[in-house]
């Protein structure tokens, strides 16, 4: 309900539900829009609400730029898929930064076969990446079990 909504503190914003209302907010220069962007993520259709979660990653205001991308997490975890425009706003903005966890939500929730060709190598070097580190990680714990069970050492507890 529109009237349970405060644009100035962001109350209510979560549940917001008619792209509408979010519409006449940015046309308005309403300054929580990335909050009400996780709403519509949150309510709406993927397709209701991927063009305003776009938008919302255009803000001017780090903070709310950053809650726009959290929604785009949202909708990837919620719909197990992206738009088009969504898949572009989390490759423009890169790995690195605002996105980092819309794209991780993105790697985690949408099936690789629904993933764009750049999307998929980057979910090929990720994988291959945190195998890699995890042989790592195993191999130097091996190596210190080792050194400290060896024949004459003394404990130095």
């Amino acid at each position: 309900m529109a009237s349970d909504r405060d644009w100035e503190s962001g109350k209510g914003l979560l549940g917001i539900d008619d792209p509408a209302e979010w519409d006449a907010a940015w046309e308005r220069g309403e300054s929580r829009l990335g909050t009400a962007a996780i709403g519509l993520a949150l309510q709406c259709s993927l397709e209701e609400a991927s063009p305003r979660i776009v938008r919302a990653t255009q803000l001017p205001h780090p903070e709310q730029r950053g809650y726009a991308f959290t929604a785009a997490g949202t909708a990837a975890r919620l719909n197990r898929e992206l738009t088009p425009e969504l898949y572009a706003v989390l490759r423009v903005e890169g790995p690195k930064g605002t996105a980092e966890d819309a794209i991780n939500d993105t790697l985690t929730f949408v099936p690789f076969r629904k993933l764009p060709p750049w999307f998929k190598w980057r979910w090929v070097r990720a994988t291959v990446r945190n195998s890699l580190e995890g042989w790592w990680l195993r191999s130097a714990d091996a190596v210190g079990e080792a050194w400290r069970a060896r024949p004459g050492r003394r404990s130095r507890h």
